[in-house]
């Protein structure tokens, strides 16, 4: 038996198999339906099954290719990126959709050392919560508060 020899692609892809298997293990009593009719699990379950094919060919991969040892955690960028996420889910029902997405996109994007709060970074940001309310509110009717509790809605 060969041994790993990249160990970021391996547990890289141990991660992909892991998440992939625990949305698909969630999703298995949601209805299926077809392509052409697609139930509430169809679409989580392709996307599941697609996420573990990729672990499986990190993982693979990690044993024919030479890598560079894992490093040190890089725990700050890794709070704030969880953090985001957290406030996210805090904030949505209260603050609503747009100032919730503001700050995750905001905390999150303060996790990379290259980013500058400018014009260009401002304008992305909100070019992203139009786009992402409408496609997920307008478009897909997804029922989530464009503004919360806080401002009276």
């Amino acid at each position: 038996m060969s041994h790993v020899l990249q160990k970021k692609d391996f547990w890289a892809g141990v991660l992909y198999i892991a998440f992939g298997a625990a949305a698909f293990w969630i999703g298995r009593d949601y209805p299926m339906g077809t392509a052409g009719r697609m139930g509430a699990g169809y679409f989580p379950s392709v996307l599941s099954v697609i996420l573990m094919l990729i672990g499986l060919l990190s993982a693979a991969r990690a044993f024919r290719q030479e890598g560079q040892p894992v490093g040190a955690i890089a725990w700050k960028p890794l709070a704030l990126v969880v953090g985001s996420v957290a406030l996210f889910g805090l904030l949505l029902p209260t603050a609503g959709l747009v100032v919730a997405l503001t700050v995750l996109i905001l905390t999150s994007a303060f996790a990379s050392q290259y980013f500058r709060l400018d014009p260009k970074a401002v304008a992305g940001l909100i070019l992203l919560v139009a786009f992402c309310t409408v496609v997920f509110v307008k478009a897909l009717g997804v029922p989530l508060p464009l503004v919360g509790s806080w401002f009276g809605e």
